[in-house]
């Protein structure tokens, strides 16, 4: 090895340091270890599903009425895609503005495509014929996880607050 040189002279060896600055095989066992522990969920649920629930229609309600009578406010793919938005335009035209304080129906009243006219609440309209909350909410908001929170008010406490009305 030849010595460094400057315009003022020579001066000591150049240092004879080791320029590998990591040891390559450990980086790549880390790496491989790290990928390994983080994909090990993955790996757990590979190939397993969840088949999608099928809600339970077969009330006492729904069976005593007749054929032409079993039919939802709204058709049942429009209910599956949008009942949520439904339940909140029903809650805001009759919490958020007073009109649950109006003595008959009027302005609580939702008419469907048919020409059919229904109570806009969840408790009294919906509830009448899906009677079976577990079996027919709760399967599938706890697929697609959500925990909407109507039924914090909307159960026994808001039939006993109607049929007091």
């Amino acid at each position: 090895m030849a010595d460094y040189k400057n315009e003022f002279g020579f001066f000591a060896e150049r240092p004879k340091v080791e320029k590998k600055l990591f040891d390559r095989n450990k980086v790549i066992a880390g790496l491989v270890i790290f990928l390994v522990m983080i994909t090990i969920p993955l790996w757990q649920n590979l190939g397993k599903t969840v088949a999608a629930p099928v809600p339970n229609l077969d009330t006492p309600v729904i069976q005593k009425l007749a054929e032409k009578d079993k039919k939802c406010v709204m058709p049942k793919e429009w209910m599956r895609a949008n009942h949520m938005q439904m339940l909140v335009d029903w809650r805001d035209n009759v919490v958020r503005t007073k009109e649950q304080q109006v003595t008959t129906s009027r302005g609580r009243e939702f008419v469907a495509p048919d020409g059919k006219q229904y109570l806009a609440s969840l408790t009294n309209t919906c509830f009448e014929c899906h009677s079976n909350k577990a079996q027919f909410c709760d399967q599938c908001h706890n697929y697609v996880a959500v925990a909407p929170n109507c039924f914090g008010c909307h159960l026994e406490t808001g039939k006993k607050l109607a049929e007091a009305k």
